[in-house]
């Protein structure tokens, strides 16, 4: 079992604007990873208090395969300065332990992680992530 993480950050608290997000990041979370829905476990979605127009789990349930995979939305804890208006993820996923992992962090949400848009060594190989902004 493996654990992915990723976020993203969304222009305004609606419905479209979070599932255009929650859509994108998901899409490169597959795409990037190589995954499977059969192949995950559980996901959790956590989302700032300035998100509450809809949960990122309905909308991950609309996807090819995933109305089979547990799913939980949480809020995430408020720090003064932090991130607004960001969705996070934290996916266990069957994996080999060779296969390499990519976590994705788009938009403002690169900056959480500027460290995994660097060269980094997972599973003893080097490997570069990239993040979209």
């Amino acid at each position: 079992m493996r654990a992915i993480r990723g976020a993203i950050t969304v222009s305004e608290n609606t419905t479209e604007a979070i599932r255009e997000a929650v859509t994108e990041l998901l899409d490169e979370l597959e795409q990037r990873n190589d995954l499977q829905p059969k192949d995950m476990i559980s996901v959790t979605f956590s989302v700032t208090r300035d998100l509450d127009a809809i949960f990122p789990a309905a909308i991950a349930r609309t996807r090819p395969g995933w109305d089979g995979v547990a799913m939980l939305d949480v809020q995430q804890m408020h720090v003064e300065g932090s991130l607004q208006r960001c969705i996070r993820f934290l996916i266990h996923v069957y994996l080999p332990t060779s296969a390499p992992i990519y976590h994705i962090y788009l938009r403002h949400a690169a900056n959480l992680r500027p460290d995994w848009s660097l060269p980094q060594q997972l599973n003893g190989v080097q490997q570069v992530v990239e993040s979209k902004v």
